[in-house]
């Protein structure tokens, strides 16, 4: 939490430009934001090489776990395997990534010259029709490539199995997990920088916006600043959670009109996305005044079980016994008893990174505060402690 009583003077002298500025076209705001902001340099994006080297290894995978190939519907995954930066519909936009040979694009036939846009692997890409069933595109090829045994992504809906299991009755369909999670688990050194690059527009954008607050402002207009920073970036940005006062008590706030004033906390839930890779970050400020002893009693708590779950966390000890721990801690500070909250461990993930020296490291990612602990070692099957002497520097620094 960061009291906004340090950035009175920007608030004094950007009011007046503020009052203005809130009336203009994004354009305009991002011009303003692009002659105070600092510099950020936006890494390449992912290169066709990289991701050859990804379906080199999904091959492996299947090798290894007895799939003949895997289907991986439109989403992050497709963009991982082959740059295909698609939305899901009721039309059927999906890879098929066979153990031998290259994939092919089963897509509608008036979207293909889009997908052909972004594909950026050898590919074939076969085309469906409205009257005809985009399913027996993908049976024909499995039966071509004498396919029995097909892995699914996790995210892939319901009717593609079913329907390809009425064109091929006889096919094993197992989970394609050990096939991509193995593979997108683990973070190469291009992929960690377009991470820290996220991690620092999304910073660089809440700083923006927050010492620009000013009273009388509603969500939309705190809003509009993140998504003027992230303009001049270059880098994409959904509309932000931006909760004030009450609002900011629940976690998915309020539809009630709130408006900024002094002593108000606002908390701004933002995601900022480069090249697909993403930073979510929440950070919470009080507006023109000191946070309350109990404001900050409140966030130091938080913030002190967040440390306890890191802390905790062992070899072989069950992921619920660290939330158990953090809960205990809580329920001693008079929180409870059964402290009904979501799971402390909601917003920790664990990354196993490549160190671009052959060797690996880890850390834990706690997307509320963007701290990267480099404390974990993830293998497909478990979780191990790691040294942290290979992790160079946080991919974001503490809250300011």
């Amino acid at each position: 939490m960061t009291s906004a009583t340090i950035h009175r003077r920007s608030f004094l002298k950007t009011s007046g430009a503020l009052a203005a500025a809130l009336t203009l076209p994004l354009e305009r705001l991002a011009a303003q934001a692009a002659a105070e902001l600092p510099a950020i340099p936006i890494p390449p994006a992912i290169t066709t090489a990289e991701r050859l080297q990804r379906i080199a290894k999904a091959r492996t995978l299947m090798a290894r776990h007895g799939i003949d190939a895997i289907i991986v519907e439109a989403g992050p995954s497709l963009d991982y395997f082959t740059g295909v930066q698609w939305w899901r519909s009721e039309r059927l936009t999906a890879a098929v990534i066979p153990a031998h040979g290259d994939p092919i694009i089963v897509t509608p036939f008036f979207e293909r010259p889009s997908i052909a846009e972004s594909l950026s692997i050898p590919a074939e890409i076969r085309t469906w029709n409205e009257d005809e069933e985009p399913l027996k595109l993908v049976a024909d090829f499995l039966r071509a490539k004498r396919a029995r045994t097909v892995g699914f992504e996790e995210t892939d809906r319901y009717f593609i199995l079913d329907r390809l299991k009425q064109q091929l009755p006889a096919l094993r369909v197992v989970s394609g997990n050990p096939v991509v999670r193995a593979c997108r688990m683990i973070k190469s050194p291009t992929e960690l920088a377009l991470m820290q690059a996220a991690n620092e527009i999304m910073l660089a954008s809440l700083r923006y916006a927050g010492e620009r607050t000013r009273a009388g402002m509603v969500p939309a207009d705190i809003d509009a600043m993140i998504a003027a920073a992230h303009k001049h970036y270059g880098s994409l940005y959904d509309p932000g959670l931006i909760l004030i006062g009450e609002a900011s008590a629940y976690p998915h706030g309020s539809k009630k009109p709130h408006v900024v004033a002094r002593g108000d906390i606002v908390l701004m839930d933002c995601t900022s996305s480069v090249h697909g890779y993403q930073a979510d970050i929440t950070r919470t400020y009080v507006f023109g005044a000191d946070p309350t002893a109990e404001q900050r009693k409140l966030w130091d708590q938080v913030h002190r079980g967040q440390q306890i779950a890191i802390q905790t966390a062992r070899v072989g000890l069950p992921a619920g016994a660290v939330d158990d721990a953090v809960r205990k801690t809580y329920e001693s500070w008079g929180f409870g008893p059964a402290y009904r909250l979501p799971g402390v461990l909601a917003p920790l993930a664990l990354l196993d990174a490549e160190d671009g020296y052959g060797g690996r490291y880890a850390i834990v990612l706690d997307s509320r505060t963007g701290f990267m602990t480099p404390t974990l070692r993830v293998v497909p099957a478990s979780t191990w402690l790691a040294s942290s002497f290979r992790v160079t520097r946080p991919m974001s620094g503490p809250p300011r």
